[in-house]
């Protein structure tokens, strides 16, 4: 199988137009037109990732942190990032990674994460704003089903928890043919009065190409009018981090053990004790120290990132109980989820998990 066809389907799944402007995902190392029939599934890429890659046979390696974030000035073999990629591209291993495009799904790490601590009643922390758009068009009487049933099945109409959702309207269309049309109603060079029915939905920005498709295969005019228009609502459905609701009321304390219970983590750094009970609790796994006040604004009681320094601590302001569980501890799960992901939606194609731990910080 070529590795387009890979990455093409990947993409179905996790499209690198939802993923964050400052995140570098897709594919980082290689060419789409060679043949690739394994891949190893990673959470970072490593010396003893390529090696593992190598040992099991794979042609690709599909890791959830990018390689390459920042700009290279440089390919030294010297340097970490420049000795993998060296020996990369002697070994003919192409690199695609996840990243923020995995955070940013409907039911992507963070909401993962939050099934881990039980969380319920779960939404986006941080929805994602410029990405959703709205279709209109007019579809003549006894292909409305037809025409929307396929543009729900391209994406469309999805609302939160609910889908197939629309609006529609009767009204009376108008056309002229030229000599050159084929008119599914009426006459060329005729005035022809139909009735149509106004339909409108809304769509993830990233879908426009599939809408487009569908709306012009499943229409029976040759010309389909339609408009599309960027919308600024919030979409509820992509976006960083979780906020959820703990089926109990517990303690800060009792909250801490808990969380050293769910995760795997022997140490929580946190802040001060508010003295509040824990019930609405925010998630942001790796590093999240930006979704502060964010979680604080959203009446959490808690909020669970890493990477958190010194004075973001200061932050909680007596508000809000912050802790630090560590930036792969709550993403430790990430490799299972994605090799689930990807066998299930890509059958017929090896994805092997890699059996490497590869967290870099240790404790003493």
């Amino acid at each position: 199988m070529k590795l387009e066809k890979i990455i093409n389907e990947i993409e179905k799944i996790l499209p690198t137009k939802t993923a964050e402007e400052f995140d570098n995902v897709g594919l980082l190392l290689g060419k789409t037109d060679v043949e690739c029939n394994k891949a190893l599934v990673c959470h970072d890429v490593t010396d003893e990732i390529i090696d593992e890659a190598l040992n099991n046979k794979c042609q690709l390696v599909i890791s959830y942190h990018p390689l390459i974030f920042k700009s290279l000035k440089k390919i030294n073999y010297e340097d970490r990032i420049g000795r993998i990629i060296t020996k990369m591209i002697e070994n003919k291993l192409s690199l695609y990674s996840i990243h923020t495009s995995f955070d940013n799904l409907k039911n992507g790490l963070n909401f993962d994460l939050g099934k881990i601590l039980n969380l319920q009643n779960q939404k986006k922390l941080i929805p994602k704003k410029n990405s959703l758009m709205k279709l209109t068009s007019y579809v003549p009487n006894g292909y409305l089903d037809i025409v929307l049933n396929s543009l729900y099945k391209a994406g469309a109409g999805e609302i939160g928890n609910y889908s197939n959702c629309s609006f529609s309207a009767k009204g009376e269309g108008r056309y002229l043919g030229s000599k050159e049309s084929n008119p599914k109603f009426g006459n060329k060079e005729e005035l022809t009065k139909t009735s149509e029915i106004f339909i409108n939905l809304i769509f993830p920005s990233h879908r426009k190409k599939e809408i487009i498709e569908s709306l012009i295969n499943s229409h029976p005019y040759e010309s389909v009018a339609y408009e599309i228009t960027k919308i600024e609502n919030k979409n509820p459905d992509l976006g960083l981090g979780s906020i959820g609701v703990l089926p109990i009321s517990m303690t800060e304390k009792k909250f801490l053990e808990y969380l050293k219970n769910k995760l795997p983590v022997s140490v929580l750094r946190h802040s001060r004790f508010t003295k509040n009970k824990i019930k609405i609790v925010s998630v942001l796994a790796g590093s999240g120290a930006f979704a502060i006040d964010t979680a604080i604004n959203n009446k959490a009681d808690a909020f669970i990132t890493g990477d958190l320094k010194y004075h973001d601590f200061f932050k909680s302001d007596n508000k809000i109980l912050l802790v630090d569980a560590g930036h792969f501890e709550t993403e430790f799960f990430i490799k299972n989820k994605l090799q689930e992901l990807l066998k299930e939606k890509i059958p017929n194609f090896a994805f092997i998990r890699s059996k490497i731990n590869n967290n870099p910080v240790k404790y003493f």
